[in-house]
């Protein structure tokens, strides 16, 4: 006896080969390859857009981050112990807790300028060399000349270290004089007068940050005591962690250190504000652009909307020699998919290529326009950042794939409710 015929599986291979010819069709044969193609094209797009835009922000928190906090404490002790006999104890006890790797005493004060070019404000930043050596984005992003002699004579010698954008407008050099005045005073037999001092530039630092390299200049912190007229006080104690996440658990670790007299505060108190519109900023953005993926998705609903008309004879031929309503629904489900699929995946490889080689992409596009794209001065960094967070990108990729699976479930369903008979009356 003969086995009876069974039913195809769901996905066989005759609705996937019918759904990649109904796609395919030529316009004069019932098709929508244009549609198609333009469906396509919007996907990709929409999900290379959105993995670019999103590791742009990614990149732009996190090489601000780096900066700001490799250029500023992570936590920092004020108060009246800072300036009390028990200072140097307050700063072994804060050196010996695990995850400090550097406790600072220092001077931060804003003094005028003048150079051969141009006269302009500053912030001067005293630290003792040790700490300024121990601090890696200054030490180690020293450009031009170096650290040699930082801190050695009298009151810690008249050896200032520049920021590169600063050096940059006053038109010096390493081995050139700088001459600072500061805003406190010293008196005079006509009175009061400002402290004029001139400086040798040791060194020529840049971090990176536009804010930093313009503004600031490091200063041996006997001389900045001496300069500033605060003989044996500080400002505060900046600390630094291996890691600034740890910030939480050792605070209270640090004002038990500090004892009664101290107030500590973090990076978090300081740039809350900031880094707070960085994250709506980015969520925000993420929302718009993944509406943008759903808009494109839906065009998927048009171009099947015209197959399933077109194709009306063929789904009632298929009907009478024994395709059922699921089997219809599979075929067009699979045509509109397919295009979602190959859209998701040609704009997620889009998009990674174009953050991996952003760098050369913003050289190329600056050599041919003669255009600065990316004006540090605007933008604080000297290049676009981007860093791909490849959970994101793949919820990025997945969520195309579900917006344009739920695009074509419509036509689908429309399709396979065709009733044979009235598709073939008038044929």
């Amino acid at each position: 006896m003969s086995k009876e015929a069974r039913p195809a599986a769901p996905f066989s291979l005759w609705e996937r080969a019918t759904a990649a010819r109904y796609l395919r069709a030529k316009r004069k044969n019932g098709g929508v390859a244009l549609i198609s193609t333009i469906s396509f094209i919007g996907i990709t797009l929409a999900v290379a857009v959105l993995i670019i835009v999103m590791s742009v922000m990614n990149g732009f928190r996190a090489e601000l981050l780096s900066r700001i906090l490799g250029f500023n404490g992570h936590l920092y002790v004020s108060g009246a112990v800072i300036n009390s006999p028990q200072r140097d104890l307050v700063v072994q006890r804060v050196k010996a807790i695990p995850g400090v790797v550097l406790a600072a005493p220092l001077i931060e004060a804003q003094a005028l300028v003048q150079g051969r070019a141009a006269t302009s404000g500053a912030v001067v930043r005293g630290m003792s060399a040790a700490d300024v050596r121990a601090t890696p984005i200054i030490a180690g992003n020293i450009k031009r000349g170096s650290l040699q002699g930082f801190g050695q004579g009298d009151y810690g010698g008249d050896m200032v270290l520049v920021g590169e954008r600063l050096a940059a407008s006053m038109g010096v050099e390493p081995g050139d004089t700088l001459t600072l005045t500061s805003p406190s005073s010293s008196a005079t037999a006509f009175g009061s007068a400002p402290i004029s001092k001139a400086y040798t530039v040791g060194g020529i630092f840049s971090v990176g940050m536009s804010e930093y390299d313009q503004s600031f200049i490091y200063m041996p912190l006997q001389q900045a005591q001496l300069f500033f007229g605060r003989e044996g006080t500080v400002d505060k104690i900046e600390i630094k962690l291996d890691d600034p996440d740890k910030t939480p658990v050792v605070r209270p670790q640090v004002l038990a250190a500090a004892g009664p007299d101290g107030i500590v505060t973090d990076w978090r108190d300081n740039n809350q504000a900031f880094f707070n519109a960085l994250e709506v900023e980015r969520n925000v953005m993420r929302l718009i652009l993944m509406l943008i993926v759903a808009i494109a998705a839906m065009n998927i609903i048009s171009g099947l909307i015209m197959l399933v008309k077109n194709k009306g004879r063929d789904i009632a031929i298929l009907r009478t020699m024994g395709a059922g309503q699921g089997a219809i629904m599979r075929i067009f489900f699979l045509s509109g998919a397919s295009i979602g699929v190959l859209g998701a995946l040609a704009g997620l490889v889009l998009g990674v290529l174009f953050c991996t080689y952003i760098q050369q992409i913003q050289a190329f596009v600056q050599w041919v326009t003669g255009a600065d794209v990316f004006n540090a001065d605007v933008y604080f960094l000297s290049h676009i950042p981007a860093k791909l967070d490849w959970g994101e990108v793949g919820g990025v990729a997945i969520f195309a794939l579900i917006a344009s699976f739920v695009a074509t479930l419509p036509p689908a369903f429309q399709a396979a409710r065709i009733d044979p008979v009235e598709a073939l009356r008038y044929e």
